[in-house]
């Protein structure tokens, strides 16, 4: 047994045999490469290529996107907002990280307003891009319901948008914005870069969905566009536009343009026009609403001229104020075309020629005068040129050169045929009556100072006319609807035939009234033109008169003009 368990304790484990020299060194041979290999590719990826894998993980990860500027804010003169930009969202979607569980797509149509068949087919025709929108400008609380769905893919992207609190009343003087806040139309597009301020820049780290992770810095501020302050006084504006709007529909009439003008300044306090638009709805929208009639529309103006003309005839010398024109027996014949009245006036004075709006009275006149006095005085008050508000396609209007005029062309220059013009040209023109001779061109911008006056009239033929316009809105006259309680006013009526394709019309009209208020010391000037009113009555004075009353009224009291102690009744 001793033998045995000897035997059993002297068993041994195998050993293994010693590396010969020549294994030994091959195995640190080889130990040693992959090791330097290691340690190369570790310089490699360290050293050498460290500021391209840095850069390849930075746009992986890194993203510089844009801080949208906050569009300038349009107020009216007193501060009153006009157009501001409001924050909205934006959301948009990669299609390609879009989930594939039909239960989430469903959902998020749903949430978007969609069918399941719309929002499909929408996904697929952007399934090889990384970008599609899903809904442009929504309010902050609506994108927030979207984004609770958690849905892969969809993303949320801040911007503003414009919104008009005046809606229609002022659309077509603000014009509007398209979906990327770019000024299209009116003041939003001449001052667009103004406006339109700088975008920032931002520094952001973002998972592979797109995800903020940490906002890294500003690398650039934004710039806010600037505030534009408008001549306009939204008190005046609401109340004209009120008052057109009114006058349209109580005339049955075709559209209509109403412009109130600073007579100490020439600054645009309202300019209304008919038809219009919600720049907040566009759906179902009129063409001809977004067109400033007052700026970019012409036309003929009538009898509303005969009181420019007639400061021609004065400064001419050729007769005085006190002057008796033959105007029997109430038609003439000039050039193989017949001029006349509306009866056989006889003998009137120069203030009887314009409160009876005798043609026959002014072209016997104006055939008394050189060739190009009319064109001449026209000219000086600012008409066949551009008014120079800045106004995208402001009209010129039409002023013919005096080239071999014939006499019946000069006779009806006289009376306001022959030429054209826009709502706010014609305004600037009486500005000279009502501010001494001079002239004030018309701005929609609020002016720090008055401007300088362009002189177009004498002073005193200026006050003799406004002592005439006066009367010409007697109780007893065709302007009398035009008369204001409490305060002396003046004015012109004028009643226009519509040309078309064959001359002039002979059922359509155009309904005009110029004046100024008050006379004893003119603030305010306005204009009004009716379109084509089809109700039965189409007489400027009857038409278009008592919206010159109304809003004149209203704006003097708005203005705190105090009344005129003696009123003429």
């Amino acid at each position: 047994m001793r033998n045995e368990r000897r035997g059993g304790m002297s068993r041994q484990q195998p050993i293994a045999p010693p590396l010969s020299g020549g294994r030994f060194v091959f195995i640190l041979i080889m130990v040693g490469l992959v090791t330097c290999v290691l340690i190369g590719r570790i310089t490699l990826l360290q050293v050498i290529d460290r500021p391209f894998l840095q850069s390849q993980g930075d746009a992986r990860t890194l993203r510089h996107e844009a801080i949208p500027a906050h569009r300038g804010m349009i107020t009216d003169r007193n501060g009153e907002p006009l157009a501001i930009s409001t924050p909205v969202v934006t959301l948009w979607a990669n299609p390609q990280e879009l989930p594939s569980d039909g239960i989430q797509r469903f959902m998020l149509a749903q949430a978007l307003g969609m069918s399941l068949d719309d929002f499909e087919s929408r996904v697929e025709r952007y399934r090889s891009r990384e970008f599609m929108y899903l809904r442009r400008q929504m309010t902050p609380e609506a994108a927030q319901r979207i984004l609770d769905l958690r849905t892969p893919g969809v993303y949320p992207q801040r911007e503003y948008k414009r919104y008009y609190p005046a809606g229609e009343v002022a659309a077509q003087i603000l014009g509007v914005t398209n979906v990327d806040d770019v000024g299209q139309e009116g003041l939003e597009l001449s001052y667009q870069p103004f406006l339109a301020g700088h975008p920032g820049q931002r520094r952001v780290i973002k998972d592979r969905r797109g995800r903020l992770v940490r906002e890294l810095g500003v690398m650039r501020e934004a710039q806010p566009g600037g505030d534009l302050v408008l001549s306009i006084d939204q008190r005046i504006q609401y109340m004209a536009y009120r008052e057109l709007r009114a006058a349209v529909a109580k005339n049955d009439a075709d559209g209509g343009v109403l412009v109130t003008m600073d007579a100490r300044t020439g600054e645009v306090l309202a300019m209304a026009n008919l038809p219009s638009y919600n720049p907040n709805n566009r759906t179902g929208l009129d063409p001809r609403g977004l067109r400033n009639q007052a700026l970019v529309d012409v036309f003929e103006p009538g009898s509303v001229m005969k009181p420019l003309a007639m400061a021609a005839v004065l400064e001419s010398g050729i007769v005085d104020r006190d002057a008796v024109v033959d105007t029997s027996p109430g038609w003439m014949r000039i050039d193989q075309f017949t001029i006349r009245d509306f009866r056989n006036y006889g003998d009137l004075t120069l203030a009887g020629i314009l409160e009876h709006s005798s043609n026959i009275g002014m072209s016997r006149l104006a055939l008394q005068l050189s060739d190009t006095a009319i064109w001449e005085k026209y000219n000086q008050l600012g008409l066949g040129q551009a008014p120079g508000t800045g106004f995208p396609g402001e009209a010129n209007g039409s002023l013919p050169a005096p080239v071999r005029w014939s006499r019946s062309e000069r006779a009806a220059l006289s009376y306001g045929y022959g030429l054209s013009v826009t709502a706010v040209q014609l305004a600037s023109a009486y500005t000279a009556l009502a501010n001494g001779g001079m002239r004030l061109p018309p701005s929609l911008l609020r002016l720090s100072e008055p401007p300088q006056g362009i002189p177009a009239i004498d002073p005193s033929v200026a006050n003799d006319l406004l002592s005439i316009l006066e009367t010409s809105v007697a109780a007893y006259t065709g302007g009398r609807r035009a008369r204001v309680e409490g305060y002396r006013v003046g004015g012109k009526t004028g009643t226009v035939r519509k040309s078309g394709q064959g001359g002039y019309t002979m059922d359509a009209y155009r309904s005009v009234f110029a004046g100024i208020a008050p006379i004893s010391d003119p603030r305010i000037v306005t204009v009004v033109m009716i379109d084509h009113p089809k109700a039965g009555e189409f007489y400027g004075g009857a038409v278009a008169a008592p919206v010159f009353s109304s809003v004149t009224g209203n704006a003097l009291r708005l203005l705190d003009v105090p009344p005129d102690h003696e009123v003429e009744e």
